[in-house]
């Protein structure tokens, strides 16, 4: 027995999720794409199915079978929301049971649509016909290598978007590939329109915001406002664009995605234009990517307008920064000033004090003086000081200048 990774069959089970079974014309095809809560699951097969269906599960995001053994259907979930299809040949007596089955699931439509797939171009165009589009709006190209698709990708009646597809001389599953990636290419392009309104909104708070940042420059450049006002300025202007970013980001980061995948089913489907008809490259192109470019303009100014946010705070911070450098610097003055002062008070209170210690030492050898009768000396006690003074004024004051100079060498 293989020891399997526990995701190996999960893994291996997605390359092999989105096939829908062959397409053979006449078909009717009823495709409805919904947004619904993560983890959505199946909600089960309708009451009227007769006995047991042909039914099948490829993982809890695919499942497929028959209803009443007329319907094929195939329903998968996504990221964030669930196709269900249906297939039925154009007299099928389920068929409006099976699409009030569909039409009653829980979700909110983003997107529905009714395909009309015929085996040859006349028969097409009578479908065509119906559809009742201007033709001015009227898409039509070759599609897979031979099919024909027409569409003016309107909501029709009863809230359907209406397509017809004539199979011409393509196989089934060639055929069954292009409609596929015709609807993948339709469901990722709303999908992915679903950021265009939130872009928009965005566009006014950040014009909002970038009017807001500019007066704060002005201001920063005027020196009109105090550093901490401006401060808290730029703090709630950082704040403010974060927010915006914040409940912006996932819907504008699916829409990119969603768009590149837009591209490449486009890329899937080669086209061949067909002369006085708009192609699905021509309609993708004329509202679908300046659409994207909107949304990718509007996450670009989210990044400049926070890049300059902190620009101009790192600037402030300078400046605070600057003017406390120099707040310091002119302290350090002020206490070189006052050391200086001090120092020089110590220098004339040392000069005063040798004089105080000179006073008081010849008045001491004088003394002394005195007493040096009781050896016979005798010594004029005016003449003593005034010999005296001289030289114990010297000795005091070069022993306190070396001592001083000792301490500060120390």
């Amino acid at each position: 027995m293989l020891n399997e990774h526990k995701l190996r069959r999960e893994i291996v089970g997605e390359m092999h999720l989105r096939r829908w079974p062959p397409i053979l014309p006449p078909l009717r095809i009823v495709q409805i794409l919904r947004l619904v809560p993560p983890g959505t699951a199946f909600d089960g097969l309708p009451p009227f199915r007769a006995g047991e269906p042909a039914f099948a599960a490829a993982g809890s995001r695919h499942m497929d079978g028959l209803l009443g053994g007329a319907v094929a259907f195939t329903w998968e979930r996504h990221s964030e929301a669930t196709t269900l299809t249906l297939f039925a040949p154009p007299d099928c007596p389920l068929f409006d049971e099976a699409r009030a089955w569909a039409e009653a699931m829980d979700g909110e439509v983003i997107r529905a649509t009714r395909i009309d797939v015929e085996t040859t171009g006349a028969a097409a165009e009578r479908r065509v016909a119906e559809l009742a589009a201007d033709p001015a709006e009227l898409v039509s190209c070759e599609i897979g290598g031979g099919a024909r698709l027409w569409s003016d990708f309107r909501i029709k009646g009863e809230g359907y978007g209406r397509l017809v597809v004539a199979a011409n001389a393509l196989s089934p599953l060639d055929l069954t590939r292009a409609v596929q990636t015709v609807q993948e290419l339709g469901n990722y392009r709303n999908m992915a329109l679903l950021g265009l309104p939130v872009a928009r909104q965005c566009w006014a708070q950040l014009d909002a915001a970038e009017e807001e940042l500019r007066g704060i420059g002005e201001q920063l450049d005027a020196g009109e406002a105090t550093d901490n006002a401006l401060l808290d300025a730029l703090c709630g202007m950082s704040l403010e664009v974060g927010t915006i970013a914040s409940a912006s980001r996932y819907r504008l980061s699916a829409t990119a995605a969603y768009a590149r995948l837009v591209e490449e089913r486009l890329a899937t489907l080669s086209q061949v234009a067909i002369p006085g008809f708009a192609s699905l490259a021509d309609f993708t192109q004329r509202r679908f990517y300046p659409a994207i470019r909107t949304c990718e303009t509007v996450v670009r100014r989210q990044q400049e307008l926070a890049e300059r946010s902190a620009q101009l705070t790192s600037l402030l911070r300078t400046r605070i920064e600057t003017r406390i450098e120099d707040q310091n610097g002119q302290l350090l003055k002020s206490l070189e000033r006052a050391a200086t002062t001090q120092l020089r008070l110590n220098h004339l209170v040392e000069g005063l004090s040798t004089v105080a210690i000179t006073y008081y030492a010849v008045s001491l050898l004088a003394q002394m003086g005195g007493g040096l009768v009781l050896f016979g000396l005798h010594l004029d006690h005016d003449i003593l000081p005034a010999v005296l003074t001289g030289p114990v004024f010297l000795a005091l004051y070069f022993y306190l200048r070396r001592e001083r100079l000792r301490l500060v060498g120390e």
